[in-house]
């Protein structure tokens, strides 16, 4: 993913969330996806699909049953 588009999705994803800590990162050695991150913790990752033409961003979070307690 190219910086502008980091950039992008970083803004709209900060408006959403109404927190301006999130940050996305490229990640090394992979190009169609980034990682997700509030302040310091990673999050998740978001990826780009540009399947037939649409762009569009998928935003993967997993939690895990210890994070809940």
């Amino acid at each position: 993913m190219e910086k502008r588009e980091l950039e992008r999705v970083q803004t709209y994803m900060r408006k959403l969330f109404q927190n301006q800590t999130v940050r996305v990162v490229a990640r090394p050695r992979k190009d169609d996806s980034a990682e997700v991150y509030l302040g310091d913790e990673f999050v998740g990752v978001l990826f780009r699909d540009d399947e037939d033409g649409d762009l569009s961003y998928n935003f993967q979070m997993a939690i895990l049953e210890t994070d809940l307690e």
